[in-house]
């Protein structure tokens, strides 16, 4: 009888050696806890399609920042929901609206938390939409005076880090001019460089309650049957000033993180968006399959793909487990 001359199995006999030789490591450090914060005073509110996902007003927010600094999340990425819209998104530069002052909060309660800020007009308009609307079109170089200026804001704010997701031409190089011109030059800019028109974010706009109110997002945000767009998008980002390049969404374009991290020198981040972990809790609560593992598979197989972070709502539960591992 022939025996088997290689035995990849020998690398796999026990827990220990499989931790000796394994590639990719996940860890708190490697994820970024998304906060929805509002106006308001004792709103904890629950958003039905993304179990144990709130809307917070900002006296909640402590006791939330707590429990994730606590099981080692160091990274939290702000979005605002205002009180009240319009067409322009006027509420997103009010320097007392929600973002600005959880950024004040963090800073004075929690000073160890690196703080990103979402830069997008679309929970600010009552349209929906990432950009200034004339009729039904959406004007690129009109919205980018509206974004660099939010972006400002949240700089001054405190912010670390500012996150443009709107996919406008050339909001990044606004962005870093208007940082610099102000003397922020040390605020990083987080490009959604490569965010899909995807059905996955319905979950997120039940959040945001900002879905659009009319056509939908497909003439900004890139077709899902596309690559070469993908690095298209993330070298013009890159020669545009970004500090750290993200792909939305994650699982279903982990061929797109690979394809962006070989080609760039930049980090790459991912978001696992509101439709992967609603569907992974679904059916964890339906007992079809195991949630806590599935979890923590999704997040290494992002992390096997080249993102460096990863945004996601199981930050903190999947913090909790690594840490809880022995």
């Amino acid at each position: 009888m022939s025996h088997p001359f290689e035995r990849p199995r020998r690398l796999r006999n026990s827990a220990t050696i499989r931790n000796l030789v394994r590639e990719v490591d996940l860890s708190p450090d490697h994820l970024i806890f998304p906060l929805f914060v509002t106006a308001g005073h004792n709103r904890k509110e629950p958003i039905s399609s993304m179990p144990g996902v709130y809307r917070l007003s900002l006296d909640r927010l402590p006791e939330v920042l707590k429990e994730a600094w606590d099981v080692g999340i160091r990274s939290v990425l702000l979005f605002g929901i205002p009180d009240r819209k319009d067409e322009t998104g006027t509420e997103a530069l009010n320097p007392d609206g929600p973002v600005p002052q959880a950024i004040g909060l963090i800073r004075a309660t929690f000073p160890g938390f690196v703080v990103m800020t979402d830069i997008c007009i679309d929970e600010y308009t009552t349209h929906g939409h990432c950009g200034l609307v004339c009729g039904e079109k959406i004007e690129n170089d009109p919205t980018l005076d509206i974004l660099s200026d939010m972006a400002l804001l949240h700089a001054q704010a405190g912010a670390d880090v500012v996150a443009p997701s709107d996919m406008m031409d050339g909001r990044v190089l606004a962005i870093r001019k208007k940082l610099d011109h102000h003397a922020f030059t040390d605020t990083l800019i987080l490009s959604y460089a490569v965010k899909y028109a995807s059905g996955l974010y319905g979950p997120f706009r039940d959040a945001m309650m900002s879905g659009p109110q009319f056509g939908d997002r497909a003439s900004y945000q890139m077709d899902y049957r596309g690559t070469k767009d993908a690095l298209r998008e993330a070298r013009l980002d890159a020669e545009e000033g970004a500090d750290i390049l993200m792909v939305k969404p994650a699982l279903a374009y982990l061929d797109i993180i690979a394809r962006v991290a070989d080609s760039s020198d930049l980090p790459v981040a991912a978001y696992q968006v509101s439709g992967e972990y609603a569907m992974i809790c679904a059916a964890g609560q339906n007992g079809w399959i195991d949630q806590d593992r599935v979890m923590i598979e999704s997040l290494t197989a992002i992390r096997r793909a080249g993102a460096q972070m990863i945004v996601t709502y199981f930050a903190v539960s999947a913090a909790r487990l690594l840490t809880s591992r022995p």
